[in-house]
């Protein structure tokens, strides 16, 4: 099985693949408790805690890692459309690469489409499928906010600016080290949100602002 050279990569899998790499991981898993010193299989709670911890990484927190990149239809823009098309409070569950343990918090993205009705915009909920991709794999979060930003903006042909903002809390400074409740944000802009062309940055952090207080 080829591996990935970059943990942020991806590498679509069969399902037969898959399955290789539950009973695989799990095989691993069991191994890795017994060194750490439980005698997992004696314990009822804890028999089946390989498989589970595997089957919960190769179905979800990795499957960004070993799925096929969502099929995104790009829509000319007919209408003309020249303003912000935002999506706020988008959900990110995603594994730190360093520890292998989760971070989680939420995604704001944006983009303003070009003025040419040859110019691609997307349907809303594909910017969700867009974070959720690259989310669901081990990561750094900068890494996860420029992945981001650069699908969007390869997508969408034409644009005049795309944004990406991620706030999450990282269960590694969580529940290690200096075990504080902080929140880490990223930021990713290019075009009229870098420029800040006409007040667009300040446009898409008022968004974000408006859409904590249910504004």
């Amino acid at each position: 099985m080829k591996l990935l050279t970059k943990v942020n990569g991806n590498i679509p899998r069969t399902p037969e693949e898959k399955q290789q790499m539950i009973e695989s991981a799990a095989k691993y898993y069991g191994e890795f408790l017994t060194a750490l010193g439980f005698d997992w299989k004696a314990d009822p709670h804890s028999a089946n805690t390989p498989m589970r911890v595997s089957k919960a990484w190769i179905n979800d927190l990795i499957s960004g890692s070993i799925s096929e990149e969502p099929d995104i239809t790009a829509f000319p823009n007919d209408e003309g459309y020249t303003g912000i098309i935002c999506q706020t409070r988008i959900p990110v569950i995603s594994l730190c690469a360093h520890h292998n343990l989760t971070f989680h918090g939420m995604c704001h993205a944006a983009y303003i489409a070009g003025k040419e009705k040859t110019d691609a915009v997307i349907g809303l909920s594909k910017l969700n499928r867009i974070v959720d991709f690259y989310s669901r794999r081990p990561n750094i979060q900068e890494s996860l906010t420029k992945q981001i930003h650069d699908h969007i903006d390869r997508l969408c042909v034409g644009n005049r600016g795309v944004a990406v903002v991620i706030e999450s809390q990282h269960s590694c400074v969580k529940c290690r080290g200096i075990k504080q409740d902080s929140i880490m944000k990223t930021s990713q802009l290019s075009g009229y949100f870098w420029t800040n062309e006409v007040g667009t940055r300040q446009e898409f952090f008022a968004l974000i602002d408006q859409s904590r207080f249910g504004a």
